[in-house]
C-alpha cells in the first residue's frame, strides 16, 4: 500500500505518518517512512511517503504510484495528483492555505480547486479544519483526516485508539482522540 500524505509545514503531516506507520506495523507490515520537507518552517510543502506490505524495498513513491493521497490543503492536493495512480483515492481537506507567490500577489490561488480535482480523481472532500476546531483546536486536522481513513480501512478501531495514545504527547492524547472520533464517524 502507498500512501503520500501532503500539506504545508505546521499541519502535522509527519505526526500523521507516524501513526499511520505505527498502525501498519501493529498489523505485521513492512513499513517504510520517508518525509520531503520544502520551506515547511515557512509554510512550505511537506510530503510524507508511507509505505506499507509484506516487503517493502523503497520508502519513495513515484508518478502513478501512490493508492491513497492524503491531503491537508486543496492547492498540495492539486500538486499531487500526477501520484495517485488509475483508480486511487485521496481524501482532502478543503482547507485554503495561500502560499508565498498568492501572498505577494505573483500568482492567484486556483479557483474551482476542488471541482477540478473531483473531475480528475475519486476525492473526499472534507473541512476537517471545522472539526478539528470542534474537537479543540485547529491544529487537530491531520488526526480529523486520520480518523476518516481509518473508518475505511479493515483495521479495528481500538488499534487506531491505542497508537494514537502511544504516538500523541500525553497533554494532547484527549483532544486528538476527539478528533479521531469525528473524523471516524463521517
Amino acid at each position: 500500500m502507498n500512501i503520500m500524505i501532503v500539506g504545508v509545514g505546521g499541519q502535522g503531516t509527519l505526526l500523521a505518518s507516524r501513526i499511520l506507520g505505527n498502525v501498519a506495523i501493529k498489523q505485521g507490515y513492512d513499513v517504510k517512512v520517508s518525509e520531503v520537507h520544502g520551506m515547511s518552517q515557512r509554510g512550505g510543502s511537506v510530503v510524507t511517503y508511507v509505505k506499507y506490505g509484506e516487503k517493502v524495498h523503497s520508502p519513495i513513491i513515484d508518478k502513478g504510484e501512490a493508492d491513497l493521497i492524503l491531503a491537508f490543503e486543496m492547492l498540495e492536493a492539486m500538486r499531487a495528483l500526477p501520484f495517485l495512480k488509475k483508480g486511487g483515492r485521496m481524501i482532502a481537506n478543503t482547507q485554503k492555505m495561500n502560499p508565498m507567490p498568492v501572498i505577494t500577489g505573483a500568482m492567484s490561488y486556483p479557483e474551482d480547486i476542488e471541482k477540478k480535482i473531483a473531475e480528475k480523481v475519486d476525492l473526499v472532500a472534507v473541512d476537517a479544519l471545522s472539526l478539528a476546531e470542534q474537537a479543540g483546536t485547529f491544529k487537530a486536522v491531520n488526526v480529523v483526516l486520520i480518523g476518516l481513513l481509518a473508518a475505511s480501512m479493515d483495521v479495528d478501531k481500538e488499534v487506531w485508539i491505542d497508537v494514537i495514545r502511544q504516538t500523541v504527547p500525553e497533554r494532547f492524547i484527549d483532544l486528538n482522540l476527539k478528533a479521531f472520533e469525528l473524523g471516524y464517524n463521517l
